[in-house]
Formats: C-alpha cells, structure tokens, sequence
C-alpha cells in the first residue's frame, strides 16, 4: 500500500535531484580537496609524461588512459570545490580586504579547464600554485574572522 501512494505522489509531484554542498550554510569549509585535486592532477601529468614514446606496449596504452582518466577527474573535482568556496565561503566584506579575490577564482577555475583540455606540466604546477593561493587566502580570512 505504502509503495502505491509513493508512486502515485511521485507521478503529481514530480521531484528532482538536488546537488549541493550544503546551502544551509553550514559553515563547513576546506580548500584541501581542492588542494589534494590539484596535486593529483600534476601527479599524473608527470606520469603521462613518463610515460615510453616509442613502441608503447598495451599496458603502457592502458595506463595512459588511466592517467588521463584520473587527470579529467580531479581537474573536475578541483574546479567544483574551489568553486564552492568561491560562491559559498568568501562574501563581500573578502573583497573589501582582498579586491582580486574574483579575479584569483576565476583564473583557477580557467586552469582546472586547461589541464582537462590538455596535458602540460606548466599548466598542472600553475594550478597547484593558484589552488594553494586561495589556500592561503581562505586561511588568513579564518584567523582574522575569529578575532
């Protein structure tokens, strides 16, 4: 019976998955996923790089698209979370004291994109840098916002 009325509710009010890290706001926030993303992302464009050019065997094909895989993944997941600290952890009163704070998320967000579309070291050790800045950033603003 309970199934029945379930499905039937589900059929005149339709619902809809929601995705979010929190919106409450809970107040719970960490620029270590992103930092830990990034980090990965330059590990496995080292590894890309390693890898042998001439004669690659079928294992060494497999571990490619792993590496590529992987590099996709976390460039993905870095973008989200210091997005979400962007949208949902840093207000205005930030950019009063930090007047570029946009401009930082916005290159790093634009890095995260450069290392899905492509494997450079240069790009990958750029966007552990920017992701350690808003580290750096999100710190200092936790300090001065418990004095």
């Amino acid at each position: 019976m309970k199934s029945l009325i379930r499905s039937i509710l589900i059929k005149i009010l339709p619902t809809k998955n929601a995705y979010a890290h929190c919106d409450i706001p809970c107040g719970i926030y960490d620029p270590k996923p992103a930092q830990l993303a990034a980090a990965t992302v330059l590990k496995m464009v080292q590894l890309i790089q390693e890898l042998s050019k001439e004669n690659p065997t079928v294992n060494d094909r497999n571990k490619f698209v792993r590496y590529v895989s992987t590099k996709e993944e976390h460039a993905r997941k870095c973008k989200e979370e210091i997005l979400i600290l962007w949208t949902d952890y840093f207000k205005p009163e930030h950019l009063k004291t930090i007047p570029h704070l946009h401009e930082i998320f916005w290159n790093a967000a634009k890095l995260c994109s450069l290392n899905k579309q492509e494997v450079s070291l240069a790009h990958a050790t750029e966007l552990v840098k920017a992701v350690d800045e808003i580290a750096a950033i999100f710190q200092k603003t936790k300090v001065t916002s418990k004095k």
